[in-house]
């Protein structure tokens, strides 16, 4: 029985070999201390962190993310380690909550590496501290033990880390903020908040029950919420979706035919709640994502577990002279292997079973979804008329993991765009990438861009969205002729410094007319011929062309513009600019990198799994794109923009 914990109480550990899990219900970056007799953490050797997730004996997550597994082997910490501190922190300067006090009460959790809880703790009466000691593993008398803390820094990780007696405590915490948000910068973007327990419960939560071998416990979902009572552990997915709720009042939503008792219900596209059908299938979506980004998070741990297991059998065949060879030896190995082998298949089935109504679900929901949320092959783009309102989302891509390589879910970014994009022309990372020439993937990276600019025109009501091109050299010609043809450019892409200067200091202007404006509260003081749309500049080929002026101003746009409505769709390669050195690093880490070819560089908020993304682009031959461009320019002509 898992021991519940309160600040202060202790608790004695059965085993050497743990695994912490977190649920904040929100990014927090998660690290350990290692700490002498006096708690004394003796050098940065000692800290485990995302920029230095493992030491010998603790291994800690990459980055900030809402669940998080510490792996811990107590027999294996360096020698004069008698205390084990486990860190939580809000990821400093990439924007969210900057105090727990903002966030619902973290969870951690103590258990065996077969998912066996050994104890919990929720860390309550948190305010306007920004970093907490959750709990601590400390050695007496020969014995471990885990005691809980729950001891907060308003002063942040730096505070927290010199408290531990870390001399160098303030470059740490920097360092450690650095690569949270390297991480964060890859990170796709969480969903709004929902109410309360509007996580998606399934009946069998992500990865299902844990096997009846010791496999490890089902996943749960940020906060610690419990699966519906009325459903039974185990069984299949429920598409009724009971925990997808936002907090507004649903109207009456599509019903599921009845299910075949023993069966799983038949997904229906929209049955996610919200005030319209978007609103639904956003949230569908966004369940469907989180549903497989967890279950698939069981799957790996149930693997690791019989990894492990299997490791511990074998050890102990070899470590004992009358067992380590003959018959005996043969057949303690075959059994360890066995057992392996059959916990990683019962793994396997659940998995399996996930994918395959995600699967179903996915097969129903993408047909009915809208344009912006559509691929360019939907058939919903052939009746397509300009919006009247802006939608909620637009669909910048597909994302899948290897173990379901089959099931692509939707990308959707909110608007309006929150960041701005860089689509990397660079050769870096990725093994698509790799294959092709630099000629033939920049070419791709302005076509992914064109497709992005086009769905952005296409989803905003006539004249609310006014696109912006920089092409110093003029080599995107061939790329942008869509967008220049059809006349949804107000202006040709600009070219040489002049004209890269003149549409930087226009829209600089206007982000900081429109700043003055809202912070005076004189909005109707606006320039009569101030374009009030949303405004993209779209730069082809930074920084060719880019003196140290502009790139300022391109700094002041990334990180000024999305509030006031300019943003920024950068076309570059990052090696371009290493010239620059770190002056251009927080304009990078301000931006959504995305790709033109496949690459698994996205993470999702919940469990950081490396998600491989896909564009969404046009069909070869396909004239969707002129097609719709067309209807947009005539209607914005209409309109009298």
């Amino acid at each position: 029985m898992t021991a519940e914990l309160v600040r202060g109480q202790n608790h004695p550990l059965p085993q050497a070999r743990l695994e912490i899990r977190v649920s904040a219900g929100e990014p927090v970056v998660a690290g350990a201390t290692l700490g002498d007799e006096q708690g004394t953490v003796r050098g940065a050797e000692w800290v485990a962190h995302p920029a230095a997730p493992q030491l010998p004996g603790i291994e800690v997550s990459k980055q900030a993310a809402a669940d998080h597994r510490l792996a811990v082997d107590l027999d294996a910490l360096p020698d004069g380690v008698h205390r084990v501190s486990v860190l939580l922190a809000l990821p400093a300067g990439v924007g969210g909550p900057v105090r727990f006090g903002a966030l619902p009460a973290p969870f951690i959790a103590v258990t065996g590496l077969d998912g066996a809880g050994v104890a919990g703790y929720t860390i309550t009466d948190l305010d306007s501290e920004s970093a907490v000691v959750a709990l601590e593993l400390y050695r007496r008398q020969g014995a471990w033990k885990v005691r809980a803390v729950g001891q907060g820094y308003a002063g942040g990780l730096a505070a927290m880390l010199q408290d531990q007696g870390l001399p160098q405590a303030a470059e740490l915490a920097a360092r450690i903020n650095d690569a949270v948000a390297l991480g964060m910068a890859r990170s796709v973007a969480q969903p709004p908040p929902r109410s309360g327990g509007s996580g998606r419960v399934r009946t069998a939560t992500a990865g299902g029950s844990a096997p009846a071998d010791g496999g490890p416990a089902p996943v749960q979902p940020p906060g610690g919420a419990q699966q519906s009572p009325a459903q039974p552990v185990g069984g299949p997915v429920s598409y009724q979706h009971p925990g997808r709720r936002t907090s507004a009042p649903p109207p009456p939503a599509p019903t599921a035919p009845p299910a075949t008792p023993g069966q799983p219900a038949v997904p229906v596209a929209g049955d996610a709640s919200g005030w319209t059908m978007d609103e639904r299938l956003y949230n569908q979506v966004w369940g469907m994502f989180e549903d497989l980004a967890r279950t698939t998070a069981a799957y790996r741990s149930a693997v690791d577990f019989a990894d492990s297991r299997m490791e511990q059998e074998l050890d102990r065949v070899l470590s004992d002279p009358s067992t380590r060879v003959g018959p005996a030896a043969d057949s303690a190995r075959a059994e360890a292997r066995a057992k392996h082998t059959q916990l990683v298949e019962q793994a396997r089935v659940v998995l399996d079973r996930d994918v395959a109504q995600l699967t179903a679900e996915a097969e129903v929901v993408e047909p009915a979804l809208p344009p912006a949320y559509a691929r360019w092959d939907s058939p919903v783009w052939q009746g397509y008329q300009v919006p009247m309102e802006m939608p909620m989302a637009l669909r910048l891509g597909d994302l899948h993991l290897p173990e379901s390589a089959g099931l692509h879910v939707p990308m959707l970014m909110r608007l309006p765009l929150e960041r701005g994009l860089w689509i990397d022309s660079g050769r870096d990372g990725s093994s698509d990438a790799a294959l092709l020439d630099s000629t033939e993937l920049r070419r791709k990276a302005v076509d992914t861009a064109v497709a992005h600019a086009a769905r952005l025109l296409a989803v905003y009501p006539a004249g609310e969205f006014t696109v912006h091109v920089i092409d110093p050299a003029g080599s995107a010609a061939a790329s942008l002729a869509p967008l220049t043809r059809s006349g949804v450019l107000r202006e040709p892409p600009a070219a040489g410094a002049q004209g890269v200067n003149a549409v930087l200091a226009g829209l600089t202007q206007r982000v900081d007319l429109v700043q003055m404006a809202i912070r005076s509260g004189a909005t109707d003081a606006l320039p009569p011929d101030l374009d009030t749309a949303q405004q993209l500049l779209i730069v082809h080929d930074f920084p060719h062309g880019f003196d140290d002026r502009a790139v300022t101003q391109l700094r002041y746009l990334a990180d000024e513009g999305p509030a006031v409505g300019v943003h920024l769709m950068m076309v570059a390669d990052r090696q371009d600019a290493r010239a620059y050195g770190p002056v251009l690093d927080p304009l990078w880490r301000a931006l959504l990198r995305i790709t033109p070819v496949p690459d698994d560089h996205l993470a999702d908020p919940w469990v950081g799994h490396a998600w491989t993304y896909e564009p969404a682009l046009v069909p070869a031959g396909s004239q969707v794109l002129d097609q719709v461009l067309s209807q947009v320019a005539q209607a914005r002509r209409a309109y009298g923009n």
